[in-house]
């Protein structure tokens, strides 16, 4: 995997230490909300604000460093990465990459070319089902 100060400097956006850490939080939780990103970060840089997280996620996204996962509560970040699915859990919202095989990934962009594909599963998480014995 490529170092995140890399996907700054191969981008047009500066590489800051704000930047790095709103990364470093989305790279270290998989999918994470400006919110949880805010609540990680706050306290090594005492004078960002939401706005500031926001107006950086929005140049990351624009730089396709990092994508918008639109959920049914609050959209999460995650790094650009292969196509893949999310598993969500409809219990504890937990989000998890599901992989595409190189068959279903060449199938879909032949069926659907150029366009954004997001493919959602909904079920129980492996730790809630141990929770609730389900």
């Amino acid at each position: 995997m490529k170092n995140l100060k890399n996907f700054l400097e191969e981008s047009k956006l500066k590489v800051t230490p704000q930047r790095l850490a709103i990364l470093k939080e989305i790279d270290k939780k998989g999918h994470a909300s400006i919110e949880e990103i805010y609540e990680k970060i706050k306290d090594s840089f005492p004078s960002i604000s939401l706005a500031t997280i926001y107006k950086n996620i929005n140049a990351l996204k624009d730089e396709e460093i990092i994508c918008e996962v639109c959920l049914h509560q609050k959209p999460k970040y995650e790094l650009k990465k292969e196509s893949h699915a999310h598993f969500i859990c409809k219990k504890c919202g937990k989000v998890e990459d599901v992989p595409f095989n190189d068959i279903v990934r060449k199938e879909i962009n032949k069926t659907y070319p150029n366009t954004q594909k997001e493919l959602y599963i909904y079920g129980i998480c492996e730790d809630c089902k141990k929770k609730n014995k389900c």
